[in-house]
């Protein structure tokens, strides 16, 4: 009875872990990439379409990304997406059909605000845990008083919540620190 309460715990907790690295993910920090593109949408052949459906992207040096389109008449559509997208970086199209995103370096001031925002950002994802945490507890205590439940099993059940909670806080800690680090490199 309580399983399904748990695993249900679990199942969103993992969402918002997901969540908060998919967010971790478009962090620039002055190194390419090629996750930054993921939501860049390219309008081809009247649809948006992810920019990986129409090209490939590598990273042949540190700071740059390379484009290079599956059908060359994509190109135009692909420079327009990129402008028009919150990345903030030209695209230099040289002609032989590869697009490359240079990643401007990053200041130490600039530096210091996206660590700031990253552990605001973690502390999102650290509440909606305990959250979770709050509402499954909610449930096992509605079990409990129902006598659904008995007083020990709802607190062993309870403790379970917590550990759980306990190591999906882990784990965002975990991949705060990994992209302070990489902020942290020049």
């Amino acid at each position: 009875m309580t399983d399904g309460i748990i695993s249900q715990a679990e199942t969103n907790m993992k969402g918002k872990l997901d969540k908060l690295k998919a967010e971790l993910s478009q962090v620039r920090t002055g190194r390419a990439n090629p996750q930054i593109l993921d939501t860049v949408k390219v309008e081809y052949f009247g649809q948006y379409v992810p920019m990986k459906q129409v090209a490939a992207i590598s990273v042949p040096e540190a700071r740059t990304l390379e484009i290079r389109p599956w059908d060359p008449s994509a190109i135009k559509a692909i420079e327009t997406a990129i402008q028009k997208s919150d990345l903030k970086i030209p695209p230099q199209n040289d002609g032989s059909g590869v697009i490359r995103l240079t990643m401007p370096t990053m200041t130490e001031e600039r530096r210091k605000e996206m660590v700031k925002l990253l552990g605001k950002t973690a502390e999102e994802a650290r509440v909606a845990m305990r959250n979770e945490r709050r509402d499954a507890i909610e449930k096992i205590k509605r079990l409990e008083k129902e006598k659904k439940v008995s007083e020990d099993a709802s607190k062993k059940e309870q403790g379970r919540v917590q550990g759980l909670t306990d190591q999906y806080i882990k784990k965002v800690d975990e991949a705060l620190g990994v992209k302070e680090k990489e902020l942290a490199t020049v």
